[in-house]
């Protein structure tokens, strides 16, 4: 079975790791603390390039949000580039009328 990472809110969401580089990779990051919650952690920036040297070791790297798989530098683009009020990658609700 490969190396998955599962993305979501510019962090990680999930993972199933079988070798020992990926375990070590994924704990380096996580060794600097993190929330329960994805949606209310924030790497900070050697958390953010811990997880970059970590999507290097995986095979499968998923975004939850858009429910596809991606490539080890569109996951680090997704990485490197989240932050702010909502990623470009997250849906967006709108109201029913159309309005925003």
């Amino acid at each position: 079975m490969p190396n998955v990472l599962t993305l979501k809110w510019g962090t990680v969401k999930g993972w199933n790791l079988e070798t020992d580089d990926a375990k070590a990779a994924l704990q380096k990051w996580h060794s600097f603390g993190v929330s329960m919650s994805a949606m209310s952690h924030r790497d900070t920036p050697e958390q953010k390039q811990a997880l970059i040297y970590a999507i290097d070791l995986m095979d499968e790297i998923w975004l939850d949000w858009e429910g596809k798989q991606v490539s080890r530098e569109e996951a680090k683009e997704y990485v490197r580039s989240y932050g702010g009020a909502l990623s470009a990658l997250a849906p967006r609700e709108t109201a029913p009328n159309g309005g925003g």
